[in-house]
Order: structure tokens, then sequence, then C-alpha cells
């Protein structure tokens, strides 16, 4: 059941088009990605369905309300994590939910949220004392504070450091995991591989794809690569006479083979019968990067 629908989203800003055409429908209990390079339109999209921009043209519904005209009605069953969104410094954490919650009608437990966002130890710290990561899972808590049943999360680990992003990543699983719909708005691909039920990929204001990960990368291409170094020479027809090898490439000390289906067993048993030892043997298979520079023509950090 679609929850959230978008149908031929219009925004320009003067003569720029930042959505031009929008169009795809969020199920109801997914990660849905809105995946694009810096500058593509997500954000103006994602303001659009929040009613924090008024769109131009085309039809949104979030649970059956238009966001231009049920504004009120759409904030109490729409959490939003913004882009950029700062607290006064001095704001402590328990304070900032206070506040947040006083504007809903039947709020989400403040303590029972912060205990579930590990930031129990962080009731009275105040805002300007909190690390990266914690500043996030603040923001997390304000999106939840008033029990949305959709909740969007621009650019949620944007400058964190890795270990900061996995933990943010768990948080955002157990969101989706409690009953939320989540819209991730990203450019990390590896955020939307790990997170993502479906994904709409947007370039230049429109959507060019919307698929599954798995979805996107099988459009491009199922060849594989096996990469290694081998323990002998050996001529490319070796491995060029097997079905599932379409190329051998030489690369410095390493052997690059491209193919498809069970490439890895075919390569390893031609070399075994030949004592060549693959060392440093990897698998590469097409990725969601692959897929979205093929798509798109450039690269999502572009």
């Amino acid at each position: 059941m679609a929850i959230i629908e978008v149908e031929d989203l219009v925004k320009h800003y003067g003569d720029q088009r930042a959505a031009d055409g929008v169009s795809f429908t969020v199920e109801e209990g997914e990660v849905f990605g809105i995946l694009g390079p810096n500058g593509a339109g997500k954000t103006t999209t994602v303001e659009c369905v929040e009613g924090l921009r008024e769109r131009d043209a085309g039809r949104v519904s979030v649970m059956g309300l238009d966001p231009a005209k049920d504004a009120a009605e759409l904030r109490q069953v729409l959490g939003i994590q913004l882009q950029e969104s700062r607290l006064p410094d001095r704001l402590r954490v328990g304070e900032a939910l206070d506040l947040y919650r006083s504007f809903y009608r039947s709020p989400a437990d403040p303590d029972r949220l912060i205990d579930s966002l590990g930031l129990g130890a962080k009731r009275k710290t105040p805002f300007g004392k909190l690390s990266g990561g914690q500043q996030q899972r603040l923001s997390i808590a304000l999106a939840l504070i008033g029990n949305p049943r959709v909740a969007v999360l621009d650019e949620l680990t944007t400058g964190l450091d890795p270990q900061a992003r996995r933990d943010t990543w768990d948080l955002i699983e157990q969101v989706r995991d409690s009953g939320v719909t989540i819209i991730l708005v990203t450019h990390f691909m590896d955020e939307a591989e790990r997170l993502c039920d479906r994904l709409a990929v947007i370039d230049a204001g429109r959507v060019v794809a919307v698929d599954t990960p798995a979805g996107l990368t099988a459009r491009v291409s199922a060849e594989q690569r096996v990469r290694f170094r081998p323990s002998a020479d050996f001529p490319d027809a070796l491995l060029l006479d097997l079905p599932e090898v379409v190329a051998v490439e030489r690369s410095g000390p390493q052997v690059v083979v491209s193919g498809t289906g069970n490439l890895l067993q075919a390569v390893a048993s031609v070399l075994a019968r030949g004592h060549i030892v693959a060392a440093d043997l990897r698998v590469e298979q097409v990725s969601l990067d692959d897929a979205f520079v093929a798509l798109t023509g450039k690269s999502a950090q572009h």
C-alpha cells in the first residue's frame, strides 16, 4: 500500500527547475531512498513532500494529506530531520525533547525515546557539548517525538566518522522495525545499499530510475570480475576458452578476469589443474556506485 505518492512534481527557482516532473511512490513500512549527486534536487523534492516548500505543479499525497493544504495535520504524522539543523548550544537534551513534544497531540515518551537512542546518560547535557554522532541521535529523537507514521531523514550521516555512521545506520533499522516508514535522502552508496528497500535515483531534477539496490545494479550488468596475482605465468587463452569468461586483462602482476555465471569456480578449477596459485584473490561485482555512474554519467559525490 502506497503511503506517499508523488506525481509530476515541479519546483523551479527562476529559470532553474530543481524538481522537473518527479514521480515515485513509497510503500508503508519500507526505507525508501532518494539518491543523487549534490544539487540534483533531492532536498527540494522532500521539502515539497514535507510541506516546507510550496510546489509549482504536480500532486503530492502523504497518508491522503496534501502538504500544501493540510500542513497542520501533516505535522502530526510526519517526523522531519533536516539536512542542516542546530539547536541553541545551552539547550539540554531533555529540554529539547520536552519542547518538541509539546507540539504534538500524542507524543512519544521522551525518557523511553532517549534511552532507546542511547542518550540516557546525556539528558542534562547541553547541545553544544554533544559529539556529532550524539547530535544526530538527538536529531532522530526530535523527528520521532511526535510518534510519526513517516519520518524523513535528510543527509543524516554527512560529517560523521565511520563508527558514528554505522551506529546511526543501526538506529535507522531500529526505527524501521518499530513500524515507521522512512524516506532517506543520501548521496552515500554504502548507506543506500545497506538501508534502503528501494531507491529513486534523481539527477538534474528528474527521476532516472526507481528500483531495489540489487535491481539497479542488475540493470547495468551481471558481470563479475576475479582479480588475482598468479604464482606462474600462463597464456590468456587458458581462461578465455572458458564459457564463463568474457575478457582477461593484465594490470602489472595482477590478472583481472571478467565474466558471468559461476566465474570464480571455473577460473579456480583451471588454475588448480595447471598448478597455479592465485594469490590475493578477490571477487568484484558491479556495485551500486557503478550503476549510479551508468545511470547519471557522474559520481554521487559530484
